[in-house]
């Protein structure tokens, strides 16, 4: 089974809520909601890939340097088996919006749960639930 690296973060605001957006229609998965991110290119750094997928998606700067390691998700899939560092970032530069016709939502760690989510991400809403 082809394994699937997707790099993912938990935008923390001053707040204390976290960012999730939703996945638009015409895409799998579509109408639930994520953590930003997206696949790790090859001779990419889920690092990296963070940074990009941060400006494209949300229209937002970061760095290397503000994104620390959380926790993983390793979920099998139908046709594939997903791979998922997820990354804590609470410094960016720019007012995050959904450049490519996403919903986004900033939610209190406890309300994580509320939102409908793709099986993969649901083990780590306990996980960033504790640590925040």
């Amino acid at each position: 089974m082809k394994i699937l690296l997707v790099a993912a973060v938990a935008l923390i605001d001053a707040d204390g809520r976290v960012l999730l957006a939703q996945r638009p229609e015409g895409k799998s998965l579509a109408g639930l909601w994520e953590f930003p991110g997206g696949k790790v290119e090859p001779g990419e750094s889920p690092e990296a890939c963070l940074i990009r997928e941060l400006k494209e998606e949300l229209g937002i700067d970061t760095w290397k340097s503000c994104l620390a390691p959380l926790t993983f998700a390793s979920h099998a899939y139908e046709d594939f088996h997903l791979l998922m560092p997820l990354f804590a970032c609470r410094r960016w530069e720019g007012i995050p919006t959904g450049r490519e016709g996403q919903r986004i939502a900033w939610v209190r760690a406890q309300a994580l749960k509320d939102y409908p989510m793709p099986p993969a991400d649901i083990p780590l809403i306990p996980i960033l639930r504790d640590w925040l």
